[in-house]
């Protein structure tokens, strides 16, 4: 469809920006300040071997937002921040001002408690990532960090927020809520002390955000190609994009591409006789400054405070004001007399009217749900998985950790052994007619879910009936029908036939094309490109409408145009983001050679946290810490029997 054609810069030397070289500015770099007074949070109380609550931790940060002026407590999760403000409310009997600030809140509801703290009105603030960036309050002399950072950055971005002046320290605390995690805080103290950070590596350009751009250039100006991918190739993340690629993103935005070219809608922008391609009507600009964007959260739904009629018991108006909003899929699961955790308040669901959820102030005494959130997901980064392994193996430092962690790995190279910084433990036990396999990359949440996907697979094959798989930031356990431990004895090779780096190759792509990931990774792709609009004049797409839609183009799409820009795109999205492929693949190369497997005849400590993961629903309430506090104990008992 479009002619041949490369730029005069093969290599993307740009002439044009090298004769301004001598006149950039010099990095300027300040030398002083006072270094940050951070230090981990003990208790005398031991911590769970699993959970993200920090209940028992509660009762500490409260006394620390007490006897300071204003504490900004982060945590990394909304869910998370809803739990913690009503802990610590529930404790406030000296009526603190404490607010609560996350992301689905309403846009008023924040500001308020931002306007509130800058007027010095608040005692503290419990709050997401929403307050990490751009916060310079004076007032604030303490940063509370509850739960395990995830990276070095993050927390020496938090820890900036207290004492925001040049000459004086920044205080903060770090509150683990497991074991697991006190590991990770040291780490990150540890990390913090030596200024050392852990900025990722920049991400490739992606195809569905070019697409998007393209579009958006026709609605500013009429382009030519060769401009246009010249200028593109300027830019960073784009500078190694190719021809052919930037071609099929722009036979795209003008056609849909081949399968969808039939379909007037999908074309978008035009060449004319002058060579200028250009949008095609006023129309398609329009729907382009409505959609514009690339983060494409969860289909949300605003929560509306609702008033019962006194005349007719039982219904209810929408006549309140907006609180915020949740996730259509967490909606969906409630019905009318739940009660839920929103905006710090205990509310009940009483249906869905329109496009809004319903709900009115619950009664004291109820047991709420917690609103799950899917963006809530933090890795553990690379840069601190590596240190809490080095701090893991290494017998000195364990004299640097509360007696509570020194204890519990003590008991672990008693019963089992204790990895080596690039070594992977795979401990194999039966178990209540099961056999388990545990591991510890350390490598974080989403590469494990992955390894567990292609495990599972490998085992299915090799007659061992894996039953399932869970997975946190730090380890997997995979159950099976099948005695895994006597076909690693009977085949000396099997563990490293099992964890080699080929699973990255066919096993990979025969999942993806299974399971629903592709899709719903294709579905934000599709928004992001254009190739879906939400957003209407007068109204908005439901996400079970975009879903319809993304569902039926991807099966489409599938069938007759396999190497379709956008199944590309969503490839590379779901390798980089969901999947974590690549960190996979980098854990797979280290462990070559150093796979480290112990059959035992019972759960050993260090497995015990991985296998409470095992069937445990994530609601946060007092109920739930007693129940996995119970199966923590008799596991424990079991493993040091």
């Amino acid at each position: 469809m479009f002619p041949t054609w490369k730029s005069k810069n093969e290599s993307r030397e740009h002439p044009r920006f090298e004769e301004d070289e001598d006149r950039l500015a010099d990095l300027v770099v300040v030398q002083g300040g006072a270094q940050p007074d951070i230090r981990m949070l003990e208790l005398d109380a031991r911590l769970p071997l699993a959970g993200h609550t920090a209940s028992l931790s509660m009762p500490s940060i409260y006394e620390l937002i007490r006897t300071h002026k204003t504490t900004l407590v982060f945590v990394n999760t909304r869910l998370q921040a809803e739990y913690t403000f009503q802990e610590l409310w529930k404790l406030n009997e000296d009526g603190l001002a404490i607010a609560l600030h996350h992301g689905s809140l309403d846009v008023s509801q924040r500001r308020r408690v931002e306007e509130a703290m800058a007027a010095g009105k608040l005692k503290a603030v419990v709050c997401t990532a929403t307050l990490d960036l751009g916060i310079d309050w004076g007032d604030v002399d303490l940063v509370v960090n509850v739960g395990a950072p995830k990276g070095a950055s993050r927390i020496m971005q938090r820890i900036g927020r207290s004492n925001h002046r040049m000459d004086e320290p920044s205080e903060a605390y770090l509150v683990p809520a497991n074991r697991f995690e006190i590991l990770e805080c040291r780490a990150a103290l540890d990390a913090v002390h030596e200024a050392a950070q852990d900025t990722p590596d920049a991400r490739i350009g992606a195809l569905d955000v070019l697409c998007q751009h393209i579009l958006g250039m026709a609605c500013a100006d009429p382009f030519r190609l060769e401009e246009l991918y010249e200028e593109i190739c300027a830019a960073a993340p784009y500078a190694g994009l190719t021809w052919e690629d930037f071609e099929a993103c722009v036979a795209f935005v003008a056609t849909g591409g081949y399968s969808l070219r039939a379909y007037e809608r999908f074309a978008k922008i035009v060449k004319g006789n002058d060579g200028l391609w250009r949008v095609r009507d006023a129309r398609v600009a329009q729907q382009y400054r409505m959609n514009v964007g690339t983060i494409v959260e969860s289909s949300m739904i605003k929560v509306r405070l609702g008033r019962s009629m006194r005349s007719r018991p039982g219904t209810v108006l929408p006549r309140g004001r907006i609180l915020g909003e949740i996730e259509e899929g967490f909606a969906e699961t409630l019905t009318p007399g739940d009660t839920f955790l929103f905006a710090g308040e205990v509310l009940r669901f009483e249906g869905i009217a329109e496009d809004e959820v319903l709900a009115t102030r619950a009664r004291a005494g109820t047991d709420p749900m917690v609103p799950s959130y899917e963006g809530g997901k933090f890795p553990l980064s690379t840069f601190l998985a590596a240190r809490v392994r080095a701090i893991l193996a290494d017998p000195f430092e364990w004299d640097r950790l509360p007696p509570q962690m020194t204890e519990w790995l003590l008991q672990q190279r008693r019963r089992s052994i204790v990895p080596g910084p690039r070594d992977l433990l795979v401990e194999t036990f039966p178990r209540a007619n099961r056999f388990y396999m545990t591991c510890f990359p350390f490598e974080g949440r989403l590469a494990h879910q992955t390894l567990g996907m292609l495990l599972t697979r490998r085992m299915e094959r090799a007659g061992l009936k894996p039953l399932g798989f869970v997975a946190n930031d730090y380890g997997i356990a995979v159950y099976a029908s099948g005695d895994i431990a006597a076909r690693a004895g009977r085949d000396p090779g099997f563990m490293d036939e099992l964890f080699s780096e080929d699973m990255l190759g066919d096993d990979l792509e025969d999942w993806l094309a299974e399971s629903s990931l592709m899709k719903r990774t294709f579905r934000q792709c599709a928004v992001i490109a254009g190739l879906i609009e939400r957003r209407f004049p007068g109204q908005q797409k439901t996400g079970k409408q975009v879903t319809i839609s993304t569902d039926l183009v991807y099966d489409v799409l599938r069938k007759h145009e396999p190497d379709h820009v956008l199944l590309r795109a969503a490839r590379a999205d779901a390798a980089t983001g969901l999947l974590d492929v690549r960190r996979l693949g980098m854990m797979l190369q280290r462990i070559r050679g150093r796979i480290i497997h112990k059959p035992l005849d019972r759960v050993s400590p260090l497995s015990v946290s991985v296998m409470l993961e095992i069937g445990r629903e994530r609601v946060y309430s007092d109920n739930a810490d007693e129940i996995l506090a119970e199966a923590e104990a008799a596991l424990l008992d079991e493993a040091l029997a």
